[in-house]
């Protein structure tokens, strides 16, 4: 145990029952201080790195930085993944799951698909007048979306669901997340096997049928991808769509603005991803002695990289605190920077774009419900908890 080192936790305070809800006054003291403080990470040794040009120096060399760190965390439950892959390896599992995240590429007509699962959503409390928008909606859009891709059965999504939103739990509650992980596993393993000889048109049929350089993904590698959407589905679109809505709902008149013109959802989105990181920390690990920021990292211990801080940065983005769709520099590194940027972006956007779009057709005079407390919580990955909403019916 190293002396003098804290944890990432008890520098912000909070805990599962009481989430951290503003850790970006500490940040700013950090970026100005500490830009590189030794912390402690699930008992080891760390490094913080707030600033955005120390951060995005981290995940554009992975060769100094990488990633095998994540074999010790997030990959307990995925599996092996690109996330914890680096160089060759790497760019030969990219270059086979990436084509199949296009758009273009996923099941049939994928914008109306997707289109229909947030109208069926919003069927459920349309005619109410007033909807908890985090859990009727953003919490279960994505997964829905996903579960659909993978030809999963109606009365299996709920199951789904639970299991993703377990994997999360992992680091608090290992043994939750390690029995969601197995479970998610066995279900997807005979699925695997009957698309080898019944080739469909779904996603998991077109991961088990790519070839690189005439190679294949083996089962568990494909198994272990399908859990890693699941995550994402489960945790980081759900509160890019959340924080989002939260943002503009707090700022009315530039909601008007997007309502009034559509294009303006990707600026709504982009500022949201910077404003509010849906995945705040990325592990690296030093894979010799190096400096960063002047600071001495030995080899073998972790960077880990405060996206929210970066996106925060007022060196890069002035007023920071500020959400802003007319900001003029959008190069936030919320989906990561470098080889690694996240391979899912597209469709992270695509299904943004179509449940924003789908939600201000249907909600009219879509606002906050008055008197109700909701905001933007949480460590390693943030977003509205609730937010309550009333809108105009006929």
């Amino acid at each position: 145990m190293s002396e003098g080192r804290a944890t990432y936790v008890e520098l912000f305070g909070g805990n599962e029952t009481s989430p951290v809800e503003n850790p970006y006054p500490v940040f700013r003291r950090l970026r100005e201080e500490s830009p590189v403080l030794p912390v402690l990470a699930m008992g080891h040794p760390a490094w913080l790195v707030t600033r955005f040009e120390d951060v995005r120096a981290v995940l554009r060399d992975d060769e100094l930085f990488s990633n095998r760190c994540n074999a010790r965390g997030i990959s307990i439950v995925m599996g092996r993944t690109i996330v914890e892959m680096d160089g060759a390896e790497h760019l030969k599992h990219r270059n086979i799951v990436t084509p199949h995240l296009a758009p273009r590429a996923l099941k049939g007509d994928f914008p109306k698909v997707a289109e229909g699962i947030a109208h069926e959503l919003i069927d459920a409390f349309a005619a109410r007048g007033r909807a908890d928008l985090v859990a009727e909606f953003a919490f279960t859009f994505p997964l829905q979306v996903f579960t659909r891709l993978i030809d999963v059965p109606t009365e299996d999504h709920e199951t789904v669901h639970n299991w993703g939103i377990d994997l999360v739990h992992v680091a608090s509650d290992p043994e939750r997340g390690l029995r969601a992980a197995a479970a998610l596993a066995d279900y997807l393993r005979p699925m695997v096997e009957k698309r080898k000889t019944e080739r469909g048109d779904d996603l998991v049929s077109q991961l088990v049928h790519s070839e690189i350089d005439g190679e294949r993904m083996s089962d568990e590698e494909v198994i272990s991808f399908l859990r890693l959407l699941v995550l994402a589905g489960a945790e980081t679109t759900y509160h890019l769509i959340g924080t989002t809505l939260f943002a503009l709902l707090n700022h009315p008149e530039q909601l008007e603005r997007v309502r009034a013109d559509r294009t303006r959802i990707r600026d709504a989105l982009d500022e949201g991803l910077r404003w509010e990181s849906p995945v705040q920390l990325v592990m690296r690990e030093a894979t010799r002695d190096t400096q960063l920021a002047g600071v001495d990292i030995p080899a073998g211990e972790e960077a880990i990289v405060c996206v929210g801080s970066a996106n925060r940065d007022e060196r890069e983005f002035p007023d920071p605190d500020r959400f802003d769709i007319d900001r003029e520099n959008k190069e936030h590194i919320a989906f990561g920077f470098g080889k690694h940027y996240c391979a899912g972006s597209r469709l992270a956007y695509l299904e943004g774009e179509i449940a924003l779009n789908t939600l201000f057709d249907r909600l009219p005079g879509l606002r906050l419900q008055p008197d109700e407390k909701c905001g933007v919580v949480g460590v390693a990955f943030r977003g509205p908890d609730r937010l309550p909403v009333v809108f105009d019916t006929p």
